[in-house]
C-alpha cells in the first residue's frame, strides 16, 4: 500500500490476493475498483476469479474538478474506466453522481449500522405515545473541509439570511478548513455554532430533528441515510447523490436557494413521519444485501459455468478477438505502471494473453523503486 500525495488517498499497490488460496477463490468484491486496480500487478482478477464485481461509492473526478483541475479531471475519468474495464466483469455505481463506467449499472447496495434504525425505533415509540421525540432544531456533521458541503450551506445562509431569520444551525465535524469555516461562519447574522466531530449515533444527535445536507460531492451519503433510519427530516439538494433518498418521506429536497429556504422552513414547523417498517428496510444492510444479489449478475455467471465454453463459429471468434484486445490493454496498463511495483514474470506474462519468449520484451523481473 502507498499513501499518494496528489490523490490524497491510499493506493493499493502488486497483487492483494496473493494471500487467497486457488481452491478458494470464486467471486470478487472491489470496493472502490479504481483505486484497486490504478496499480494492480498481480495475476489478472478476470482471469482468477470467475466474477469480479467492482462497487463504486467516491466520486474521485468531483473532487479533482473541485479542485480547477479540468485536464487532470478528465485523464482520471479515462484512466478509471480503462482499468476497471480491464479487471471487472460487473460494476455498481452507489448512484449516478458517478462517473459512467464500462457494464455498470446504478444501485445503491449500502445500508446503514443497525444502532440508526434502533434509534429510531425509539423515536417512532415517543411518537406514538404522543411524546416530543425531537427537541432540537437543525444541524449538519461531516469532516470539516470545504468540500464536504460547508461551502455550499453556508452560502445558502448568506444569501438567505433575512429569510431565515431567528434559525441556529449546529455544525460537527473537524479537518484542516476547521479555521477557516469557523471565520466564515461568525460573518452571519444567523447564529451557527461550531462543535468538534462526534459519531453520529451520539445521543448528541437524537433530539435533533432536521439535518441539512447541501453536499453534491458525495455519492450517496451515510450521513443522511442515518439521519433518515433515526426518524430525522432530511433537507438536500436535489442531485442524483441524493435519487435513493427521494423514497422517503422525511427526505425534502431543492433545487435553488429559494427552495432551499422553504424546505427548512417547513421542516423545523413541522414533525417527521413514522417510517413503516417497509421503508425502515430499505435503509437496512438486509435490503442492501438483497439488492447487491439481485444486480451483480451472481445468477447468470452460475449458469455460464454449469455450460461450459461450447460457443462456436463467429460467436467463439468474436468473444477470441475482444479477449485478446482485452490482454493487450491490461499488458500495457501492467508495463505502464511497472515502476510502482515488479514488472512481469513468465507465468504473469501468461495471465495476461501474452506469451513472452526469452529475450522478446527486453525485460527482466527486477523490483523498480520510485
Amino acid at each position: 500500500m502507498q499513501f499518494d500525495l496528489e490523490k490524497r488517498s491510499i493506493l493499493a499497490l502488486g497483487d492483494i490476493t496473493e494471500v487467497i488460496p486457488d481452491d478458494e477463490v470464486d467471486i470478487a468484491v472491489l470496493e472502490e475498483p479504481e483505486h484497486l486496480t490504478w496499480y494492480h500487478h498481480g495475476k489478472r482478477w478476470k482471469i482468477r476469479f470467475r466474477l469480479v464485481v467492482g462497487i463504486v461509492h467516491t466520486n474521485y473526478v468531483e473532487y479533482v474538478r473541485r479542485e480547477k483541475n479540468g485536464l487532470q479531471a478528465r485523464l482520471l475519468e479515462f484512466m478509471n474506466s480503462w482499468v476497471v474495464d480491464i479487471y471487472c466483469h460487473k460494476v455498481i455505481r452507489l448512484s449516478a453522481a458517478t462517473q459512467n463506467l464500462p457494464r455498470s449499472i446504478v444501485c445503491n447496495v449500502h445500508g446503514v449500522n443497525p444502532k440508526f434504525l434502533e434509534i429510531g425505533t425509539r423515536k417512532i415509540e415517543q411518537q406514538k405515545n404522543g411524546d416530543k421525540a425531537f427537541t432540537k432544531g437543525a444541524y449538519y456533521i461531516g469532516k470539516m473541509v470545504w468540500s464536504k458541503g460547508y461551502k455550499e450551506l453556508l452560502k445558502l445562509l448568506q444569501d438567505h439570511q433575512k429569510e431565515l431569520a431567528g434559525l441556529e444551525v449546529h455544525l460537527y465535524g473537524s479537518g484542516e478548513d476547521s479555521t477557516q469555516i469557523q471565520e466564515a461562519a461568525k460573518k452571519l447574522d444567523l447564529t451557527v455554532r461550531l462543535h468538534p466531530g462526534r459519531d453520529h449515533g451520539d445521543s448528541i444527535f437524537h433530539d435533533y430533528k432536521v439535518l441539512l445536507n447541501p453536499s453534491t460531492t458525495d455519492v450517496v451519503c451515510t450521513t443522511s441515510a442515518e439521519a433518515l433510519a433515526m426518524g430525522k427530516i432530511v433537507v438536500c439538494a436535489n442531485h442524483p447523490s441524493n435519487d435513493f433518498f427521494k423514497q422517503f418521506p422525511n427526505c425534502r429536497t431543492y433545487d435553488d436557494g429559494k427552495g432551499f429556504v422553504k424546505a427548512t422552513s417547513e421542516a423545523l414547523a413541522g414533525e417527521p413521519l413514522m417510517l413503516t417498517d417497509a421503508q425502515r428496510h430499505e435503509l437496512s444492510w438486509e435490503a442492501a444485501t438483497e439488492r447487491f444479489l439481485k444486480v451483480s449478475d451472481l445468477e447468470k455467471m452460475s449458469a455460464k459455468k454449469s455450460e461450459g465454453k461450447s460457443s462456436k463459429g463467429f460467436l467463439s471468434t468474436s468473444l477470441s478477438l475482444q479477449q485478446s484486445l482485452e490482454n493487450a490493454s491490461a499488458f500495457v496498463h501492467f508495463m505502464g505502471t511497472s515502476i510502482f511495483g515488479s514488472l512481469p514474470d513468465e507465468e504473469q506474462q501468461e495471465d495476461l494473453g501474452l506469451s513472452n519468449p526469452s529475450g522478446i520484451w527486453g525485460i527482466s523481473s527486477r523490483k523498480w523503486t520510485s
